[in-house]
């Protein structure tokens, strides 16, 4: 029984691990800062940015994931075109399609 669980840990590891891209954790390095560790939007940054509740099923239904996907990817601006949010770095199209997916967890 031990052996398994080793087992199973390890192989959980390795393909994390193969793939190199965990949404959770880099949704907690570097967005929860602004956006929070639940998606609240309720940190300082966040408030002073006002960004949205995206645990809110409303505000999650106000954009595709093609949108949150191209402000990832791009970033986000201001109407006066001021940067809001940076466009992510060292993400490819695959781990951005990953944290579209992780965001949408967020949802109650």
């Amino acid at each position: 029984m031990k052996r398994s669980l080793l087992l199973l840990a390890a192989l959980s590891s390795l393909s994390v691990a193969a793939y190199g891209f965990d949404a959770a954790a880099t949704w907690g390095e570097q967005c929860a800062k602004c956006h929070g560790k639940e998606g609240v939007g309720d940190t300082k940054m966040g408030k002073k940015l006002s960004i949205k509740d995206y645990t809110d099923a409303k505000v999650q239904a106000s954009f595709t994931d093609e949108e949150a996907f191209k402000a990832l990817k791009e970033g986000t601006k201001d109407k006066n075109g001021k940067v809001r949010m940076k466009a992510v770095e060292g993400m490819s199209d695959a781990d951005i399609t990953a944290m579209v997916k992780y965001f949408r967890t967020l949802k109650k």
